[in-house]
Formats: structure tokens, C-alpha cells, sequence
């Protein structure tokens, strides 16, 4: 029906806000309902398949894994995230941003297990990547966006 359409990840800071919102625990029932509003957001975009005896049906998981190009939005954020870490580090040593980042509060947690921090998730993001080096090849800006580029379609998340 739709097969010209061609699926961007969104632009808009607003959806990807909310969507980095909801990873933001990294749990796994948030993350397979996610895939799941994002497949039938596509099964919705891309429309049934006509088979050559005239039967429609819904495109499989695999077909539309094809059509997006492996382009998951648990994917995009993740390198989204990749990217902000890789910013944040490039930035002076003066600048407000870094300083909230470096900064450690003089308060204690709370007893319990430690909740993940999102420096946590993205250091475990970049051992899950194999980038033994990452202070070096946030360094090198080019490289660096080859591994972001690497990560919003990479399956082994």
C-alpha cells in the first residue's frame, strides 16, 4: 500500500525527550512495550502486503525490519544518548553543562540497591559496543560518530 514511504526516526526533541524518558530505567517491559507500539506504529505506516492470489495480510517483524533498515528507536536513542556522552566530554572544563555532569552531590543515596545512573547506562552501552578506547575516540569527533552512526543499527542491544 505504502511502499514508497521511506521511515525517518523522529526529529522532533520533544518525542525523543519523552522517549529517552521512558528508557531512562532500561526496563525490559518498558523497552519490548516500546518495540512493540513502534512495530504497530509501522505495521499502521506501511499498510497489509497484497499476496499474488489477491489475500492481504500483515507484514511480518522481518519485513518491516527490512524496510526501517535495522533503524530501531530503542536504537536512536540509544545513540542519541551516545552522542550526548561524547558531547559532554568534548566540552571545556568551564562550561555549565560539563559542571553539572562532574558534579557529585554532598548527600548520601538511599539505602538499597543503587538505582543506574545514565552515565552508568552508557558506559554499559559502550562495553556492549566493544570500544575499548571510548576517552580516545570521544577525543576524535570523526570516530566518535562512526560509532553513533554504528549504534542505531546495530541488533546486539
Amino acid at each position: 500500500m505504502c511502499e514508497n514511504v521511506k521511515w525517518t526516526m523522529p526529529q522532533n526533541e520533544v518525542t525523543v525527550l519523552i522517549l529517552f524518558y521512558y528508557l531512562k530505567k532500561q526496563k525490559q517491559n518498558i523497552k519490548s512495550k516500546l518495540r512493540a507500539f513502534e512495530r504497530k506504529v509501522l505495521r499502521r505506516t506501511y499498510g497489509p502486503t497484497k499476496e499474488s492470489d489477491g489475500t492481504w495480510r500483515i507484514k511480518s517483524n522481518d519485513e518491516l525490519s527490512r524496510l526501517i533498515g535495522n533503524k530501531y528507536i530503542i536504537n536512536y536513542i540509544k545513540a542519541q544518548r551516545l552522542a550526548w556522552f561524547g558531547h559532554i566530554h568534548r566540552m571545556p572544563d568551564n562550561s555549565m553543562v560539563k559542571k553539572v555532569y562532574e558534579w557529585t552531590p554532598v548527600l548520601t543515596r538511599s539505602l538499597g540497591r543503587p538505582k543506574n545512573r545514565w552515565e552508568d547506562d552508557v558506559k554499559s552501552d559502550i562495553t556492549k559496543m566493544k570500544i575499548t578506547n571510548w576517552k580516545d575516540c570521544i577525543r576524535n569527533w570523526p570516530k566518535w560518530k562512526e560509532f553513533v552512526e554504528k549504534a542505531k543499527t546495530s541488533l546486539k542491544w
